[in-house]
């Protein structure tokens, strides 16, 4: 068991590789902050750029997450894990998350690690959010879990349509080390009938450092990347121009999939 780093930010790198059909890759510099949820008011006061729920150069909003925003975030993932038969442990809980920027936040995945009160860390959130603008919640907890010494490793049956490069007939594989000075987060896309040794889709790699939350590490962060979100999601659609360019084959939407004779059924 880990000590639980104090609340900061995280430096380091996002690597995404596609293997099927196109061989694909890039990897770009990023930060993310690091916030114990209990105390996010207090932390974003401490520097004058940073601030809660009003425009700054970086401020949390409570909209830019799940649920209702006039709840507590814990209160919020207690609801959820409810809904997914899930118990939320009494003790810190940590957010990896992208903040929002000059009033522009999009946070492709956010991850709360939930800890027991004797500092274990007991499950894991990684809240999902797709350029379509709808979002979903895949709990990592025992019941999910995969044998794997040396790392957090889980499966889940992907449920919403993020890339248009991408089908739905797919799981998600998380494997993620336990936050502490260097911190890990891999995610991987199997096809559903995938065995251990077969090989990904697609995957996408967090490598982070950490750095202690002080209003001279925050400067630093903005100055290297002032626009943190904004570089998210231009990266998302200039990759997503290259694939097009690959001919990588595309998957409609499924609330747009026509189901042949819907329409003569919805109209007798």
């Amino acid at each position: 068991m880990r000590m639980i780093p104090a609340p900061g930010l995280y430096m380091g790198t996002l690597r995404h590789r596609r293997f099927r059909p196109r061989a694909h890759a890039f990897t770009y510099g990023l930060f993310m902050a690091w916030l114990d949820i209990d105390a996010i008011p207090e932390l974003m006061r401490q520097s004058r750029w940073t601030s809660y729920n009003t425009f700054n150069w970086a401020s949390f909003d409570d909209r830019d997450h799940f649920g209702d925003p006039q709840q507590p975030l814990r209160a919020r993932l207690a609801d959820d894990a409810r809904a997914h038969g899930v118990d939320v442990p009494d003790g810190p809980i940590y957010l990896l998350t992208h903040l929002r920027y000059l009033g522009y936040c999009f946070n492709p995945i956010s991850f709360f690690f939930c800890y027991d009160r004797h500092g274990a860390l007991a499950a894991v959130l990684a809240e999902v959010n797709s350029t379509f603008g709808e979002h979903r919640n895949y709990w990592l907890t025992a019941k999910n879990r995969q044998s794997s010494p040396g790392a957090l490793r889980y499966r889940c049956a992907k449920t919403m349509h993020v890339s248009p490069f991408m089908g739905m007939d797919l799981d998600y594989e998380f494997v993620l080390s336990e936050p502490g000075p260097t911190l890990v987060a891999h995610m991987a896309t199997l096809d559903r009938d995938a065995t251990a040794s077969s090989p990904s889709l697609f995957d996408a790699t967090l490598t982070l450092d950490h750095q202690p939350w002080t209003p001279r590490a925050v400067r630093t962060a903005l100055l290297r990347h002032p626009w943190m979100t904004a570089k998210v999601i231009v990266a998302i659609h200039w990759q997503a121009l290259r694939l097009y360019l690959k001919q990588v084959p595309v998957f409609t939407h499924p609330a747009r999939v026509r189901v042949p004779g819907a329409e003569a059924t919805k109209q007798s």
